[in-house]
């Protein structure tokens, strides 16, 4: 079980006396109390990484401390915690995200590795984590619950049962079960999923939970199974229905999916606020430099009429709470010294960041170098997909000629990432299917050498002509293709198989531009300010293709197979009903 614990209590108990000097005294600064709610001046003194004192007296010193550092008036808030989110998502290695985030005043992360789980099973988390060793912020890991994330309805690169949650539990900064996605197996108490929450119990972890739209007995059940945080939260009704079942709300603003405003109006009468928490989810590099990362979610609940201290609170101790880990989140005697410096608690961006005690970053950048370090696994292609063919995307119908009664999904909106299921009947000629009006293929290619296949058809999409395609597809990360032509999917296809990963766009059977990603199909080893670059040339062919609607039309395709995203989604097997887990035939 990770605990943070000071490594000589003794010293830390004579500075806390004053009988030895500290290491460091921060002084001139106004302390945001995310315990009572209170601003008030005070002098900072910190022994060997953790906060030893805190004095509201004697402010002019003298100061019993190696070092003094002034903090010139400036609001002194303990450094922001996310409660749930993926590096992957930011499509950047762990030790580059960590370049990006730290100068916003991020010192510790919880983040489910299942992405790159997915593709390489237990290695890939043990890249997640062992690559983030010597940075200077904690990024800790959730055990990614549900590798495949639908067993049954989709293949992915690996499968975890309750032995790899007791394995992947002795990792150093391993502290939860991430997301149990699977909602329907927990409360029907499925035996694969009962087995891996007991396995995290027995190993001491929190249980982190995934369920969207669940509520009433349904809720219940799933909380009776383990599961006590949701991220999924989308609406007014489902937070505070949540909030009032003990739940832990995890308020997210990604670059995907934002929710903090709706969750804010459907709990902001209550009267506390101690089990809701804000998270990113998935926030890619852009965003990251130019909006911030746990600053601009904190931010935006601010902005939505939430109190700046309680917002910092559930950034910041709730989460600590949250998780169960001690000596985190808070600036106060025995907790680990991880604080930012800001002159507004209401844009909160970041002048100063101590982490450790250690200032690690200053007015946007890092003072502390991060080193770059090389691993087998980034230079690996993870595509196990042999060439293909213009024939492999080409739908059959059963008629040469007239109609047919076709099972389609079909977005709510173009820039929704809920489908629902929609049978229509389109004409067939030459037994190929002609589309309707806003609709086009979909094909998703198994990637991990399984051989499996899904054609279908989506609705309100949005992409106009050519073809798009994408290894960031989750959660199994298969090869996602929405098209026209069978000739522009096969080219995208060949494309990726041939750099790796990534993400394409091909028009006329030429590839017009890719975004390589060639560690496991999901990330770069650029930094965020070339990859920011490269993502942007991206967004323009996207945009000239027709995705318009979405602010980032990169991720339009990546949720279009999560098959635990209502109502329907595609797989590797075909198109999947989300609701009770069962496949849906493409013919009626």
């Amino acid at each position: 079980m990770y605990r943070i614990k000071p490594k000589n209590k003794k010293e830390l108990l004579k500075a806390a006396l004053g009988e030895i000097p500290a290491d460091l005294a921060v002084k001139n600064c106004q302390l945001v109390n995310v315990f009572t709610g209170e601003i008030y001046p005070v002098v900072v003194y910190i022994k060997d990484e953790f906060i030893a004192h805190v004095e509201r007296e004697q402010l002019d010193g003298p100061y019993n401390a190696e070092e003094v550092f002034d903090g010139e008036g400036r609001y002194l808030i303990p450094g922001f915690v996310d409660s749930h989110m993926h590096i992957e998502s930011s499509m950047m290695t762990p030790r580059n995200f960590a370049k990006v985030v730290i100068p916003h005043g991020t010192t510790t992360i919880i983040h489910d590795p299942h992405e790159l789980a997915n593709v390489y099973g237990v290695e890939g988390v043990r890249y997640m984590h062992d690559s983030a060793e010597g940075l200077p912020m904690r990024q800790l890991v959730d055990i990614p619950s549900c590798v495949p994330a639908v067993p049954g309805c989709e293949n992915a690169g690996a499968e975890f049962f309750a032995e790899e949650i007791r394995e992947m539990a002795k990792l150093d900064r391993v502290v939860g079960l991430a997301e149990v996605m699977d909602f329907f197996g927990v409360m029907h108490g499925d035996d694969r999923m009962m087995d891996i929450i007991e396995a995290a119990e027995e190993c001491g972890l929190y249980i982190q939970g995934h369920a969207p739209g669940v509520s009433g007995r349904n809720l219940s059940a799933y909380l009776c199974g383990g599961p006590y945080t949701c991220h999924e939260t989308r609406g007014s009704a489902e937070a505070i229905e949540k909030l009032r079942s003990g739940m832990y709300v995890d308020s997210r603003e990604s670059s995907i999916t934002k929710n903090v405003e709706a969750i804010w109006d459907g709990v902001k009468h209550v009267k506390f606020f101690d089990t809701l928490t804000l998270c990113t989810d998935d926030r890619e590099s852009d965003d990251l430099l130019h909006e911030g990362h746990m600053n601009a979610v904190v931010r935006k609940a601010i902005a939505c009429g939430m109190d700046p201290v309680a917002a910092i609170k559930s950034a910041t101790i709730n989460v600590a709470r949250e998780i169960g880990v001690q000596h985190l989140g808070a600036i106060a005697p025995g907790y680990v010294a991880d604080m930012v410096l800001t002159k507004d608690i209401t844009t909160l961006w970041a002048d100063v960041v101590f982490y450790e005690g250690k200032m690690v970053a200053k007015d946007g950048k890092l003072t502390e170098p991060i080193e770059d370090r090389e691993y087998a696994i980034e230079t690996r292609n993870s595509m196990d997909l042999a060439p293909v063919s213009e024939a492999d995307f080409e739908i059959k119908a059963p008629v040469e000629h007239g109609t047919v009664k076709v099972n389609i999904m079909e977005y709510l909106s173009k820039d929704s990432s809920v489908t629902v299921l929609e049978t229509v009947e389109l004409p067939v000629e030459g037994g190929r299917i002609i589309l309707g009006e806003e609709m086009a293929f979909v094909a998703v290619l198994n990637r991990y050498g399984k051989g499996t296949k899904g054609l279908g058809i989506v609705k309100k999409f949005g992409l106009a002509e050519g073809a798009v395609a994408s290894t960031v597809s989750h959660d199994s990360h298969n090869l996602t293709i929405v098209y026209f032509d069978p000739k522009d999917a096969a080219a995208a296809a060949n494309e990726l198989i041939a750099q790796g990963g990534g993400m394409t766009a091909v028009k006329d059977g030429k590839v017009v531009n890719t975004l390589r990603l060639e560690v496991g199909g999901l990330m770069t080893t650029l930094d965020a300010e070339d990859l920011t670059v490269e993502a942007a040339k991206m967004k323009e062919i996207e945009r000239g293709m027709g995705l318009t609607v979405p602010v980032n039309p990169l991720l339009r395709i990546v949720s279009l197979a999560l098959p635990v995203i209502p109502a329907v989604k595609m797989s590797d097997l075909g198109m999947v009903n989300v609701a009770d887990q069962t496949m849906i035939a493409l013919f009626e």
